[in-house]
């Protein structure tokens, strides 16, 4: 079961395109200025089989990809995996937030974590810094954080930029 804090099918600002958020339960992060304190408790949310998370995703038939936000989707890995696997399987694409860093993702050698993170197309990594925050920088919340590639960042074993440019919409329309 996945413990889930909100779903959204038709968000527009946790990734191009329209897209479905779902926003884990649980954080250990702590971020003064988070935008999601309610999903920070590790106990609440409701929980959901795999399969009906999918479903509720799937009913959406513009929905171009998938988000993972939280709370901390990584405190759920091995239980996010099933669903990461639905969703590849149907051509969407995935993305995944998260407050730690690859660098130290890839330190800790979580098997799940690595697994889930192979599946996705883009990592937006490092904690929300308040004295960063930035409002002009699309899909993330301050200036630390990085777009990456999150496949390659996993098999590379180092931060890959990501390249797929719906991801910076400021550097489009001659902007």
């Amino acid at each position: 079961m996945i413990n889930v804090a909100g779903f959204a099918y038709d968000s527009i600002v946790d990734g191009p395109g329209l897209r479905a958020a779902i926003f884990m339960q649980g954080c250990d992060k702590r971020c003064p200025g988070c935008h999601n304190p309610d999903a920070q408790p590790l106990i609440g949310g409701t929980p959901y089989p795999p399969e009906g998370l999918y479903e509720m995703i799937a009913a959406n038939p513009m929905c171009s990809g998938v988000t993972f936000s939280g709370g901390e989707p990584l405190l759920q890995a091995a239980a996010l995996l099933p669903l990461a696997q639905l969703i590849k399987g149907a051509g969407l694409a995935l993305a995944i937030y998260t407050g730690d860093v690859i660098e130290q993702i890839i330190a800790r050698g979580d098997a799940a974590q690595l697994e889930l993170l192979a599946l996705a197309d883009v990592l937006i990594d490092g904690p929300f810094l308040i004295e960063q925050r930035s409002l002009s920088l699309p899909f993330r919340g301050s200036a630390n954080q990085r777009i990456l590639d999150s496949e390659r960042s996993i098999r590379e074993g180092r931060a890959v930029s990501c390249d797929i440019p719906e991801w910076y919409p400021e550097k489009q329309c001659g902007a």
